[in-house]
């Protein structure tokens, strides 16, 4: 049974939905989670997850509920996954855990596109989802909002170490998100009256003694101005200490690094930029895209216009010896890099775009790059300029001297590799897919 797996999608923003709650561990569990799934059932709509997984996967209905509880029980942790087949995608996990008694229950939400929440309609469902859930369970904080934006406020540590956060949780109002349910202490502490108080579009006391914030009608726009002034004023009634303008700049702020941005990426190595902005949280891809538009990389310079003649005695044993470090190189990376077996500008690319997302030259050991993986990528290299370029190889005892003649111009295949593999930038300003591309203008 196959699902709709985010990494399989374009990459765009998804809502991100999060209730921290508490159950009974000493009570039967799936007595306790039938409210959740009636809620569930009656609220999802479109969104109605049809698949379960506990240790397999199911299609869903409560049976296949009972079973996966039921499998996890036995493994001595509960986390059972609900997905969907069809648009939009869905990825909703149902946690237990702790020591403590009530012990935790965590219900994870993530579904793509974002702009599925743009209508009026399916946020009330929502919101009417989460309000059943909180009469069911012990609310200590949920939210619910724009992953890219939630990551952009700092979210889940707010500033604070891993074990900090986890320790104190929300102790505080360190950020309001489209949805907020505040758990009786932070409203104790905040003041209950001023909590029931907050300019938004729904405030509702939850039974026990949680607090229900809406700061606006539909989810998907939360980063138009109008939305953005309404959070800043809440923000600002709940932390009277903040300033209203300064809050509201750091909101415009991110809605502004959230516009989207068009592709302009230099078209020598466009292939290659294309993939990079989806290796970096969805928060800053907007700015990557720009920053990698803004990139140019230099001119090849790893050509002569005349060739330095062989000097080797036995060009065929030397050729043979490129052949083999070629071959070592795919044998290595044939199966993260499936198409390096093809030879072509695009296993280029693809070569490229591994080792930069590896992180390659500084996450290994210098001497192994230098000894082995640089003359490697070179011998590939300057193979696929042979092959696929017509051009003929002029070795030299001196690895870096060695040549491909290209037309009227002979190619420096090993230099290049040496170069490219000195860093993580100089994958870029050195990639294969561009020395490649320079090579091919030359070839007439």
């Amino acid at each position: 049974m196959r699902i709709l797996e985010f990494h399989e999608l374009p990459v765009e923003d998804r809502l991100r939905l999060i209730v921290d709650s508490a159950i009974d561990e000493r009570a039967a569990l799936e007595p306790q989670l039938e409210p959740l799934l009636d809620a569930l059932e009656a609220h999802a709509g479109e969104w109605m997850p049809d698949v379960v997984e506990g240790k397999r996967r199911r299609k869903y209905s409560r049976a296949a509920i009972s079973k996966a509880l039921a499998e996890e029980s036995e493994a001595g942790s509960v986390s059972i996954g609900l997905y969907r087949t069809r648009a939009p995608a869905l990825d909703m996990t149902l946690s237990l855990g702790g020591a403590t008694l009530p012990a935790e229950l965590e219900i994870s939400v993530a579904l793509q596109p974002f702009s599925f929440f743009s209508r009026a309609e399916r946020c009330r469902e929502l919101i009417e989802m989460v309000q059943a859930w909180t009469r069911s369970f012990p609310v200590t904080y949920a939210m619910a909002h724009g992953m890219a934006d939630r990551q952009l406020a700092g979210a889940p540590y707010f500033g604070r170490d891993g074990k900090t956060s986890r320790r104190d949780g929300f102790d505080k109002i360190y950020e309001l998100f489209w949805l907020n349910v505040f758990g009786p202490s932070l409203v104790e502490s905040v003041g209950r009256a001023r909590m029931l108080s907050t300019p938004a579009h729904l405030v509702e006391e939850l039974p026990n003694g949680s607090v229900l914030l809406v700061l606006w009608p539909t989810a998907s726009d939360f980063a138009s101005d109008e939305a953005r002034v309404a959070q800043a004023r809440a923000h600002v009634h709940l932390r009277p200490e903040l300033d209203f303008d300064t809050v509201l700049r750091t909101l415009r702020e991110r809605s502004a690094a959230l516009v989207p941005v068009e592709p302009r990426f230099h078209p020598d190595v466009a292939p290659l930029l294309s993939r990079l902005p989806d290796a970096f949280a969805i928060s800053e891809r907007q700015r990557k895209i720009a920053e990698f538009n803004a990139f140019r990389p230099p001119v090849p310079e790893e050509w002569l216009p005349v060739a330095l003649p062989s000097d080797v005695e036995n060009p065929e044993r030397v050729l043979s010896s490129y052949g083999d470090l070629s071959e070592e190189l795919m044998a290595a990376l044939h199966t993260k890099v499936p198409s390096i077996m093809d030879t072509t500008l695009e296993s280029l690319t693809d070569l490229d775009f591994h080792f930069w997302r590896e992180n390659f030259p500084e996450r290994y050991k210098r001497d192994l790059i230098d000894g082995h993986t640089a003359p490697a990528v070179g011998a590939y290299l300057g193979g696929l300029l042979v092959r696929r370029l017509g051009g003929e190889w002029l070795p030299r005892q001196k690895l870096e001297e060695s040549q491909v003649r290209v037309g009227k111009r002979v190619w420096l295949p090993f230099l290049r590799a040496r170069r490219y593999m000195q860093s993580r930038q100089s994958l870029l300003t050195h990639s294969l897919t561009q020395f490649f591309r320079e090579a091919e203008r030359y070839r007439a």
